[in-house]
């Protein structure tokens, strides 16, 4: 990914590394992530760019508002609209789909999708994939617990969306269109710092 890319990056915490070196690679960058903490991290190392955009808010297969669960560690920053570690303190926040994001943002596509949004991936990969809103790059974190059934079920749906697995790393899968790879004659380009 380089200048002129768009990439929308889902799950800011406290750590936008990725994000900011997409940013210095020329990548227009659009960062998302509801949580108290994050907003002001995200605020702290903005670089002030018309090129790297910020928004409080989470993603989700349809517009509302959802509880965001706390981690049951008060020093981890994650919280988890699918309440994955079973506890009682939250914030609600708003959601949206990435496609209306896309449309309020003056997006038409996405070249890369970073997802790392706490249980919530398979709510809004299912989205991406009703309204093929798909990027040429797709890197997921699949959160716990999470089956590998699932996660080979949406791999297949993905599949069938011109989208390959080309690296897993634990529960980290980068995801590329077809189209891409072949254009790349394979994986080079995709990722590399």
């Amino acid at each position: 990914m380089g200048a002129g890319a768009i990439a929308y990056c889902g799950g800011a915490g406290e750590d936008i590394s990725f994000d900011l070196a997409l940013f210095l690679r020329g990548c227009t960058v659009r960062v998302f992530d509801p949580t108290p903490r994050a907003i002001a991290h995200v605020e702290a190392c903005d670089p002030h760019s018309e090129r790297f955009t910020f928004h409080p808010v989470g993603w989700w297969s349809r517009d509302g508002s959802l509880k965001f669960f706390a981690p049951t560690d008060a020093r981890h920053v994650s919280h988890s609209v699918m309440n994955l570690q079973g506890t009682q303190d939250y914030f609600v926040a708003r959601v949206r789909p990435i496609r209306a994001l896309m449309d309020e943002l003056g997006d038409d596509h996405i070249d890369l999708i970073k997802m790392d949004i706490e249980g919530a991936e398979h709510e809004v990969l299912s989205s991406l994939l009703r309204t093929g809103s798909m990027p040429d790059v797709l890197c997921v974190e699949f959160d716990q617990p999470c089956s590998v059934r699932s996660i080979v079920q949406v791999t297949r749906r993905l599949r069938n969306q011109g989208m390959v697995p080309l690296k897993v790393e634990g529960w980290n899968v980068t995801y590329r269109s077809f189209a891409g790879v072949q254009r790349k004659g394979g994986a080079g380009g995709v990722l590399e710092a």
